[in-house]
């Protein structure tokens, strides 16, 4: 990153981050040709908010959201990214300062390569974890095209609820007008799926 990235809540975080078979961390412009490997496949650009155009257009992409993104790594291997965009929540002007960066939006790519072995399931659900344990956050988002049916399952599988439906409110560059969906979770519901249940 630099000097005039503005800074943001994941400066604070102590990286990288486990979970049982990924690790998670901060990305690096070091890492461009491995996330192009995957980024530039037509079956992972083809949801996204941004196709590159070539190898320079995905590196002048990704330089503009570095403080955002965490590379997923299994064996010192790139397989994904996600997006952890802290951001305000909304409040009124008395209580603005209480909204502050309260809030994440969550986004997802994965190489096709290494899907249906539940990597991106941990990973996201790690992001879910940093968001609500070490940001304190109160609300994490993640907005889809309704038709992404990938992302819509992991999105339910990892307890996210559905929130939002806008009728063709999304302009798709090869489908034209489509839904778009909205997916939300709050820090207190995220804590009641991780606590023990008693069963009487």
């Amino acid at each position: 990153m630099t000097d005039d990235t503005p800074s943001t809540p994941l400066d604070h975080v102590t990286w990288p981050l486990s979970t049982e078979r990924l690790t998670l961390r901060r990305v690096s412009m070091t890492d461009e040709s491995a996330m192009w490997a995957y980024r530039q496949l037509q079956e992972v650009s083809r949801w996204g908010s941004w196709r590159p155009a070539d190898q320079a257009d995905w590196r002048r992409l990704l330089q503009r959201r570095l403080r955002d993104v965490l590379v997923i790594e299994v064996d010192g291997q790139i397989i994904g990214d996600l997006m952890v965009k802290v951001e305000d929540a909304w409040g009124q002007r008395e209580v603005a300062d209480g909204a502050r960066s309260m809030q994440a939006e969550l986004g997802w790519a994965l190489n096709p390569s290494m899907g249906g072995q539940g990597f991106a399931t941990e990973a996201v659900r790690e992001a879910l974890r940093l968001c609500f344990e070490d940001l304190q956050l109160h609300r994490v988002v993640a907005e889809m095209f309704a038709a992404n049916e990938p992302s819509r399952r992991l999105a339910e599988r990892i307890g996210m609820r559905h929130e939002m439906h806008g009728v063709r409110d999304s302009l798709h560059r090869d489908l034209g007008w489509i839904d778009g969906i909205g997916y939300a979770l709050l820090a207190d519901e995220w804590k009641y799926q991780r606590e023990p249940k008693q069963i009487f």
